[in-house]
């Protein structure tokens, strides 16, 4: 282990920050805290044309929401800065132009018109498709007569032939390449943009990068970037290269198979600690035959290694997301949430926009759901009988509590609540117990009033405790929501 780690995320700004450029992102992130690092974020924009307006201000949200804290990065500077490589361009060219004078780099005028020419043509004759190196050895008084014209033109790595390119990868361990596959790749293309491939080595050497945790994507790349280390002289930082994620039904995860965007689950209504907790177990687990599913930042953070890193696939299982989600909500106070619920069911419509986050009704609606919610998105859903009187009820609870003898049932409750002082949960479960031993319900069941009272009050068959819910909402809407449940029934 270097005596001090530096890692990186380096996103582009092409689209939002989905969950595995997120799972990437918390490796390094975990990474750095274990071994008290610097994690670094860099921005990658030399793809000009790629850009999306938006998508810079999406990434910085998600990280953030995620509590992916970075020390240095935009807006952090640690001394090794700028961290948007569109502001980096003159370092890229200046070292771009010293490859070019060792020979180790080439110019090369080639239009895209015959690069996608000799494209087809290797290609109908079964050959790799890379580029041909026509302009490798082009002499110099014809460099110099194209220059003279003006000639665009890009900045190509001489690959040496006949080569292995050998590297040890973290998780993969002994990887090593032929560099007659490779062909030689642009390093500075004609509009004065690095590619990704020179700017990546480029800045992970000037910002001392130590451990680069990347996609498995790039696994084919890293050859590349071994021999531009090896050109400009420079040491290389470990490699990592993490494991693909999967849909649960193991295709390529996409959107449509849940690699949805990390602000999409946050409204979907996800917690961060539960998405953090989940994606920390994509492909890593403690091992040492720690079976642990929920683990707090501090456990993850002191337990995380390199070593435990899986090569194999990792599944994307929502359901499983979905239940540890449920298991934060049952464990966080109703105080953490009700803000964010309380924006939920405004724009339900439930509540007030001039209804603050602080009403104590709020807070007990939220304690009273979350426990039996699996996302806020469902606390915010389930809550609608908490602020609106039930215009209808539960099709089939309905057939079977508001039967013909459910009136008199309630109205005896009506009468016995009427006169309840104070209307609160033990006072309305002993109610409800003295209620079966009078005279006029002989013989019902405490279920026997239980059912149409929840169904009368909520319009629905399930929910909180039933005395529990009917303290929350008060005397007077449980006496209104009982009368209109027998003018309904007797209607």
């Amino acid at each position: 282990m270097p005596a001090s780690v530096r890692v990186r995320f380096a996103p582009s700004p092409t689209g939002y920050l989905h969950v595995g450029g997120a799972r990437t992102a918390l490796f390094n992130y975990l990474f750095a805290r274990r071994h008290q690092g610097v994690f670094i974020l860099r921005i990658e924009d030399t793809d000009q044309s790629r850009f999306q307006e938006g998508a810079l201000e999406e990434i910085y949200r998600s990280l953030q929401w995620l509590g992916l804290d970075w020390d240095e990065g935009p807006g952090k500077d640690g001394g090794f800065g700028p961290y948007i490589q569109s502001q980096r361009t003159r370092l890229y060219c200046s070292y771009a132009e010293q490859l070019l004078k060792e020979g180790k780099a080439y110019r090369c005028f080639c239009t895209s018109e015959r690069l996608a020419q000799v494209r087809l043509e290797r290609e109908k004759a079964k050959l790799a498709t890379g580029y041909d190196r026509f302009c490798r050895d082009l002499p110099a008084t014809e460099q110099q007569a194209l220059l003279d014209k003006g000639t665009p033109f890009v900045i190509r790595f001489k690959v040496p032939p006949g080569r292995k390119v050998v590297f040890n990868d973290c998780i993969r361990g002994h990887i090593e390449y032929s560099t007659d596959v490779l062909d030689d790749l642009v390093l500075l293309k004609s509009d004065g943009f690095p590619t990704y491939h020179l700017a990546n080595v480029v800045d992970d050497h000037c910002m001392e990068i130590s451990h680069v945790l990347r996609g498995d994507e790039w696994i084919a790349s890293t050859p590349r970037h071994v021999l531009i280390y090896e050109a400009f002289g420079w040491p290389m930082p470990r490699f990592a290269h993490m494991p693909v994620i999967l849909s649960s039904d193991g295709g390529k995860l996409s959107k449509r198979k849940g690699a949805a965007s990390v602000m999409d689950y946050k409204r979907a209504g996800f917690l961060p600690e539960a998405l953090f907790n989940f994606l920390s177990l994509l492909g890593w687990s403690p091992g040492g035959g720690d079976e642990r599913e929920k683990m707090s930042r501090r456990e993850l953070i002191e337990a995380f290694s390199l070593e435990h890193i899986s090569p194999k696939a990792a599944v994307f299982d929502e359901k499983k997301l979905e239940w540890m989600n449920g298991r934060y909500l049952e464990e966080i106070g109703a105080e953490s949430l009700v803000g964010d619920v309380a924006l939920l069911w405004k724009e339900k419509g439930l509540i007030g926009q001039e209804r603050p986050a602080s009403d104590p009704y709020l807070k007990t609606v939220v304690t009273m759901l979350k426990g039996r919610c699996k996302r806020l998105t469902e606390i915010a859903e389930n809550a609608g009988y908490f602020f609106i009187d039930p215009e209808k009820y539960e099709e089939k609870a309905e057939k079977k509590y508001f039967t013909k003898d459910a009136p008199m049932v309630l109205l005896t409750i009506k009468e016995k609540l009427s006169v309840l002082e104070p209307f609160i949960q033990a006072n309305l479960e002993k109610t409800f117990h003295e209620i079966t031993g009078t005279d006029a319900a002989a013989g019902l069941s405490l279920g026997a009033l239980v059912h149409p009272t929840r169904l009368a009050i909520s319009g629905v068959s399930f929910g909180p405790g039933l005395f529990e819910l009917m303290e929350a909402l008060g005397k007077e809407t449980v006496i209104r929501r009982i009368e209109k449940a027998i003018i309904k029934i007797n209607q």
